[in-house]
Parts: C-alpha cells; sequence; structure tokens
C-alpha cells in the first residue's frame, strides 16, 4: 500500500503544476541555504585527527607579570617561552614531546628555470612527525642525532618538492635555503589538516594554509630564524637574539602526546609541580593556575569556529523554518482542493489513518524532490563560496554525511510542514461534502 501511496505521491507533482512547483522550489532553497551554512560548520568543527585527538595535550602556562594581572584572568596569548620548551623537551612526559614555530625561508632552486622564492614552514622536533601521523612519500623524518646536533636537514611538503624537483624522489639532494646547503631527508605526501590545529596563529590561518617544508627546532634556533607569528613579551628583555632565548617572551607552541588519555592528570600535576618549581626561581609570579587541552578542547578555547559562524547556522535555520510555513500553506492550499475526493474515498470505507497515510506520503515525495533540486542548489552555493578565498575553499564541500543528511532533512521538513495540511484533510465529513457535489 505504501507503494502505491508513493506512487500516487509522483503522479500527485503534475496536478496543479504551479503550486507544486512553488513547493519544491521553496521547500528546496530553505534546504539548500540551512545545508550549505551547516557544512561549512560541519568541515570547521570536526576532530582533525580522530584517532588520536584525546591523546594530544596542549599545555598553557601563565608566566606573565604580577602588575596588571587580575587573578582568575585568562592570558591572551596560548603560545610558550623557549626555556620553557626546551624543559618540557626534557621532562620525557608523555609518549612524544614536539616544541615549534612557524619560519619562512629563501630558496635558491637548483634549476635554473626557477626563480628563487620564499616558502612558509615549521620548525619543529623530529617527534612532531609520529605525533600527528604525518604521511610520507618519500624518505622519512630526520634521525633524532639531527635534532641533537641542529643538522641542516629538511623535510619538504609535496607540493614543493613537486615544484622544485618535478616528480621524483629528491631524498638525499641538496636544497640551498637562506644561503646554507640543507640536505633532503624526506617528502611528505599531501597533508592538509583542517584546521591547522597544532600551530595555531589565528582564525584566518587556520584553514588553507599549510607548511611548505619542516627543519629541526634546535637548526632554526642555531641559524637564528626569526619566527613567523605572533609573540608576546613581559619584562624587560635583553636585545638579540640570545636576548630572547632568555625571556620570559612567549613564541612557540608545545604538544605532548600521552600513551592514554587517563595520563591527563598525570601531566597536570607535573606541570603544577614546574611551575611552582619555577616560582621558587623568580618566574611564573602570577601562580595562575596550569590547563591543559586535547585537540577538539583547544579547538574551542581557541574559538576556532566563532560566533559568527554558528549565528550564521542558526539563521539559515530560521530561513528553513520561514520557507516550511510557506510550505504549509502551500500544501493546505494543494489538499483543499481535493476535498471532494477524500470525501468520495471516506465514503468507500477509507479510514483517516490511511487519508493520513496517503497525504503524508505525498509530502514526503515533495520532500524527495525538494532535496534533490536543494542539494543541487547546495553545491552551487558551495561552489560559489569556494571561490571567495583559499581558505573558504577547505571548508566548502559536501562529504557523504552532509550528503545524507540533505535528504534527511528535506524529506523530515516536508513531513513535518504536511501534518497540519493532512490532519486538515483527514477532517473532512464524506456526507458534507457528498451533498455539495
Amino acid at each position: 500500500m505504501i507503494r502505491y501511496y508513493f506512487l500516487l505521491g509522483i503522479r500527485s507533482l503534475r496536478r496543479n503544476p504551479l503550486l507544486t512547483a512553488l513547493m519544491v522550489l521553496t521547500l528546496s532553497i530553505g534546504v539548500a541555504a540551512s545545508v550549505s551554512t551547516l557544512t561549512i560548520l560541519h568541515v570547521m568543527s570536526g576532530d582533525p585527527i580522530p584517532q588520536k585527538s584525546s591523546r594530544l595535550i596542549f599545555p598553557l602556562m601563565d608566566n606573565g607579570p604580577v602588575k596588571g594581572y587580575v587573578p582568575g584572568e585568562k592570558p591572551n596569548d596560548h603560545q610558550l617561552s623557549y626555556q620553557d620548551s626546551i624543559n618540557l623537551l626534557n621532562s620525557k612526559q608523555g609518549e612524544r614531546r614536539s616544541a615549534m614555530y612557524g619560519v619562512e625561508m629563501s630558496i635558491e632552486p637548483s634549476r635554473k628555470d626557477i626563480i628563487p622564492l620564499t616558502a612558509s614552514g615549521n620548525a619543529s622536533t623530529r617527534d612532531f612527525f609520529a605525533m600527528f601521523d604525518t604521511p610520507f612519500l618519500y624518505g622519512g623524518a630526520w634521525e633524532a642525532e639531527s635534532d641533537n646536533k641542529a643538522a641542516d636537514v629538511v623535510v619538504l611538503g609535496r607540493a614543493l618538492s613537486e615544484k622544485l624537483f618535478g616528480n621524483i624522489d629528491p631524498v638525499g639532494q641538496h636544497l640551498t635555503m637562506i644561503g646554507q646547503e640543507f640536505k633532503i631527508v624526506g617528502v611528505l605526501d599531501t597533508w592538509e589538516p583542517s584546521p591547522r590545529y597544532y600551530r595555531y596563529t589565528g582564525r584566518s590561518a587556520a584553514f588553507g594554509v599549510y607548511d611548505e617544508f619542516f627543519i629541526p627546532f634546535s637548526t632554526a634556533i642555531r641559524h637564528e630564524i626569526t619566527h613567523d607569528g605572533g609573540m608576546s613579551c613581559s619584562g624587560d628583555t635583553e636585545p638579540g637574539w640570545q636576548g630572547r632565548l632568555k625571556s620570559e617572551c612567549t613564541w612557540i607552541h608545545f604538544w605532548f602526546e600521552l600513551k592514554s588519555a587517563s595520563q591527563r592528570q598525570e601531566l597536570l600535576s607535573y606541570l603544577d609541580n614546574y611551575t611552582s618549581e619555577q616560582n621558587k626561581l623568580g618566574r611564573f609570579k602570577r601562580q595562575a593556575k596550569n590547563r591543559i587541552f586535547n585537540v577538539m578542547e583547544w579547538l574551542e578555547e581557541t574559538k576556532v569556529v566563532g560566533n559568527d559562524n554558528r549565528l550564521s547556522a542558526w539563521l539559515a535555520f530560521g530561513f528553513l523554518i520561514l520557507c516550511l510555513v510557506n510550505t504549509i500553506g502551500l500544501l493546505l492550499a494543494k489538499f483543499s482542493v481535493r476535498a471532494s475526493e477524500v470525501g468520495v474515498r471516506r465514503a468507500l470505507g477509507a479510514s483517516r489513518k490511511e487519508i493520513f497515510t496517503q497525504f503524508l506520503i505525498e509530502s514526503s515525495v515533495i520532500g524527495l524532490a525538494g532535496g534533490i533540486i536543494g542539494l543541487l542548489l547546495a553545491f552551487g552555493a558551495l561552489a560559489l563560496i569556494g571561490l571567495q578565498s583559499k581558505q573558504l575553499t577547505v571548508v566548502a564541500h559536501m562529504d557523504w554525511q552532509m550528503l545524507g543528511l540533505t535528504f534527511i532533512m528535506s524529506v523530515c521538513a516536508a513531513l513535518l510542514a504536511g501534518l497540519f495540511p493532512t490532519w486538515r484533510a483527514c477532517q473532512v465529513t464524506p456526507a458534507i461534502q457528498l451533498k455539495s457535489q
């Protein structure tokens, strides 16, 4: 019977074609607007490394001055000083540890047909690659000895490798960077985490911005390569590079990888003991509470998905509700002209339940048609959004989850809109309708 009602619903699309087109179009526009916005929010708020996000921990310690500090106030900066980063690297806490900061370096290609260029990269420790599950196309990470000796080695991103060497394995070759010869030890396969959670420098650099190369953290320090990103300084700072390293300036990101999420409290206890000892040495005078975050907590703390994104999603759903109200009115008009048909069916023995089922399935057919058109409109809207910037291109794409949600949302919306008109249609009194004919 349901199949029969479904076929009737398809036939009903040809009745009052203008009214049907208005309902389908109204519903599809509402679905497209809400799904497009929800898709962007879904991609932006997704877990970038679900297999271990609960075990990757970002520490937040406040080494700022007491002057002007309000107890309980959250620090504006989310980075660590150099001396704290080195101490935490030597702490042996967790399974892995990695300190990092952004760098920009000039590159002189060996090929004469490529002009010198500037690339953005990441200065990190060897553990970075295993910690964040980076895929390698050629070679691998540098050896631990390279960290210890601050060796001139580099891991290239795939895009930069192909730009400089084409589709060949460049491992073992040398590349001139900042006037120095760096040995290529590995090439990453395409690795574009969205957002770039491991080194967050603001929402504008969270999506569509990727590191083109990686060098050892110690090597960047030895060459005195300044950081590419923000820095917060407090107190007197000695001039020069060594002054920066000895200062309380914060400019380095740091991550721990734990063997299990249950070790969080153990790590937090270590950090509390560490800041307490540093306080005795005249540092961490604020004695602020240390905090730690896993990946998803870190994204929430840094507001990668801002309130404006959530507001846009709510506004889109509000527009969908408005479209549903219009659809209800159109369904009332569509079903009201069929009162005589309902009266005849009721007189022939059809129950209200059967009438209700028939009209509700017809509403679902309208929802299915609206979903198909809404999906096409959503793809078009996402394509237009993606043209605005590289950052939006990364998040303006639909996955299988959102594809299924589009149809579910459209059919559910049509069923919801059809409840009241269907109920009204079931209230037809057969005797009155037959007398009026």
